[in-house]
């Protein structure tokens, strides 16, 4: 269904129950929201006014759902499949509001208020998805569609919204219904719970250095950022190291003490499975299991065949075609990647021995020696204003789009930092971008793009215009310095900028049309990243934060050089991630799962080097037991096909800003899923993807 579901993701939850149907002129929810675009207006929110928003949004649309089976008129577009399209914007706007900020400043409160509300919610959605009159009235507009439905997007939208009837278990018998309510409401919970425990287990680790010896080799800003950590947390005189990806990254990368390496990695390898309360083996096991039983219930042989039916995908044999035809010579170049850096180990230390804990100090040793590149002389020249400016420069070169920032607008956050974008005609308005950088506490790791509101169009036709909010965890500023990234961190910007332009640009007329397949969203992030290092580029962008001096030429040479450096190893870690979430997936009977076993059998069966590990390990695997994407994690690998071949476009063009190409991407990014992945590409692109740019971009051919 077009709903949306509360999860730890921190995208827009779904939410409903029985409400009173009173107003409360003091809960902001149930007012007009005045505010400059309509942006919700946050410091009005507190934690108290959720639940009986969220009762109130599932009493109206139950109002509205009841609306639509009573009407004693015989079932129309307009007045089934549009009218459930339009349904739940009360429901949703509080949903979306409660998604976002619980991804982003979780609190005890909030999160017992997510603990109450998510079974309503699910409970609620469950009685819409298998409500049988609403599924009678759908049904007959699918079966008169040839003459109901006027144009091809009103047969499209009639088509998806009765699949997706069926596939929420509609035609099944009424116990099997109450089955499949029972399982959801189950997976609901887990799904919270997994979440929650990982954010209270990767906040409880820190590692707390005393001794300046022990920081030996690590960069200065790295210390200054480590000693203002302790201080936060009340150790003054001494440097905190935490899980957070900018912390811990960096500590991996230069700090000698091998023993302090392997505490600090092994902290982040082992979460969530200490035996503990924030043990998340079990729950998991007890996902895997349920969504088995899920499947099998709506006629399908194992999760990842239900799920990967509505991709571009189609099959779980399609993923493992792809991600077993790039792993062997993934493996291949990530031992080739492992010999080089034992050999500099051997020439040190005399000892060749290397355990994954290594991997990142003699990474870093082998760029120098390599390519002279040494990473923490580049990030002067990655402030994060610089980099912004970058991001929106390029969508400017693009698309003509421009940026006007807004300081007295109302922010879920202090460190918000709000955007109106405004269309190449400089006058239209296209949405309000929040961006929110750096880790904290109540946040969840990671990175990524939501919405306060999504694009739809109002009773009168005029477009009504998204507020997209890009959430990420980047290196904090110091006393002496701005936040300066690293080059992943920059290329991250570009990527959640990719999604933001997908939600920007959209121009869909049906909500029930805007979401597109899982292996399809990642292109539009994706093909961000292709300009975020080309020498045309940085030259725009990577500026020196204290001098201003443009990036050195032949420093952009080395990183260009550099490009398909540790791409063994990248890829691989990745694969390994890929095919654990789709053996979890492919579970054929119910079993209870030895976690250990079971991950150990997995990567064995690949033949996982030890010196590498998956990039995440079941305990903490958020995308697949927390988030959207069960059965689906391969799918960044399926859009990399995409969005390099995208790529090669303009490369091939010889204007890496072509703006005849820009204007053709933009129509695929307005359309949403208008029509299927494949489709929008070959109107884009005249043609299917090719494999090529990808293998020789991961540099495996």
């Amino acid at each position: 269904m077009n709903r949306l579901t509360l999860s730890a993701l921190g995208a827009a939850a779904l939410l409903t129950a029985c409400g009173s149907g009173k107003t409360d002129t003091t809960n902001p929810f149930f007012g007009e929201w005045t505010t400059p675009y309509g942006v919700p207006p946050f410091e009005q929110i507190r934690p108290e006014h959720y639940i009986p928003a969220f009762n109130e949004g599932m009493a109206r649309e139950k109002a509205e759902i009841d609306a639509i089976v009573n009407n004693p008129e015989a079932p129309t577009f307009a007045n089934t499949i549009l009218a459930y399209d339009n349904s739940g914007d009360f429901l949703t706007r509080v949903s979306s509001v409660f998604g976002c900020v619980t991804g982003t400043d979780m609190t005890p409160e909030l999160e017992a208020i997510q603990g109450e509300v998510s079974p309503l919610l699910t409970r609620h959605n469950s009685d819409i998805s298998l409500n049988p009159q609403l599924f009678q009235r759908v049904k007959a507009v699918y079966e008169g569609r040839d003459t109901l439905c006027t144009d091809s997007l009103q047969r499209r939208l009639t088509e998806k919204m009765y699949r997706n009837f069926v596939r929420s278990g509609a035609e099944l018998s009424a116990q099997d219904q109450a089955q499949l309510r029972q399982i959801d409401e189950q997976l609901s919970l887990l799904s919270i719970r997994f979440g929650r425990n990982l954010r209270a287990d990767n906040g409880d680790f820190v590692l707390i250095i005393d001794q300046q010896d022990d920081l030996k080799g690590l960069p200065q800003n790295v210390i200054d950022a480590a000693a203002a950590e302790a201080t936060q947390r009340g150790q003054n005189g001494k440097w905190a190291f935490t899980l957070d990806k900018p912390s811990m990254i960096p500590f991996l990368q230069y700090a000698e003490n091998r023993d302090l390496r392997e505490q600090l990695y092994k902290g982040y390898l082992t979460r969530c499975n200490h035996d503990d309360a924030n043990d998340n083996k079990a729950i998991l096991d007890s996902i895997a299991n349920l969504r088995l039983q899920r499947a099998n219930l709506l006629g399908y042989p194992t999760h990842a065949a239900y799920v990967l039916e509505r991709q571009m995908a189609q099959s779980p044999e399609a993923v493992y075609a792809l991600l077993n035809e790039l792993w062997t010579p993934a493996l291949d170049r990530a031992r080739g990647e492992l010999a080089e850096m034992q050999a500099i180990k051997l020439a040190e230390t005399g000892d060749s021995s290397f355990a994954s804990w290594d991997w990142w100090f003699y990474a870093e040793k082998l760029r120098k020696a390599k390519y002279d590149l040494n990473e923490d002389e580049l990030r002067p020249y990655f402030a994060l204003d610089s980099v912004r400016n970058g991001v929106f420069g390029l969508a400017t070169k693009l698309y003509g789009i421009t940026f006007r920032e807004l300081t007295d607008m109302p922010k879920y956050n202090p460190e918000n930092r709000v955007f109106e974008v405004i269309d190449r005609d400089g006058t239209t308005h296209l949405g309000v971008l929040y961006l929110d950088f750096h880790p904290r506490a109540g946040k969840r790791v990671g990175a990524w793009c939501t919405t306060f509101r999504g694009q739809s169009y109002d009773s009168t036709g005029q477009r009504v215009a998204p507020i997209v909010s890009i959430v990420t965890n980047f290196s904090k500023p110091t006393a002496d310095a701005p936040a300066l990234l690293t080059l992943d961190e920059t290329a991250t910007f570009f990527h959640e900028f990719g999604h933001g332009l997908h939600q920007l640009f959209s121009m869909v007329p049906y909500r029930g049309l805007r979401g597109v397949e899982r292996d399809f969203v990642e292109l539009p992030s994706q093909i961000m990243e292709n300009w975020a290092m080309q020498p045309e580029m940085l030259a725009l962008y990577a500026r020196h934060y204290q001098t201003g001096e443009p990036l050195p030429a032949t420093l952009a040479e080395k990183i260009q050089k550099s490009g398909l450096f540790n791409q063994g190893f990248a890829t691989v870690e990745y694969l390994a991630a890929s095919l654990l979430d789709m053996d979890y997936h492919t579970l054929t009977t119910p079993q209870q799962l030895d976690v250990t076993a079971f991950e150990a059998a997995s990567m064995g069966g690949i033949g996982l080097i030890p010196q590498i590990e998956p990039r995440y390990k079941s305990t903490y695997f958020q995308h697949i037991f927390s988030g959207g994407y069960s059965s689906g994690y391969y799918s960044y690998i399926w859009s990399e096909a995409l969005d390099a071949d995208a790529f090669n476009a303009y490369v091939e063009s010889g204007d890496l800003f072509n703006p005849e190409i820009a204007a053709r991407f933009r129509t695929l990014l307005s359309r949403g899923g208008t029509a299927d992945g494949g489709v929008l590409y070959r109107d884009f692109r005249g043609a299917d993807p090719s494999k090529e740019p990808l293998l020789h971009r991961r540099g495996l051919k």
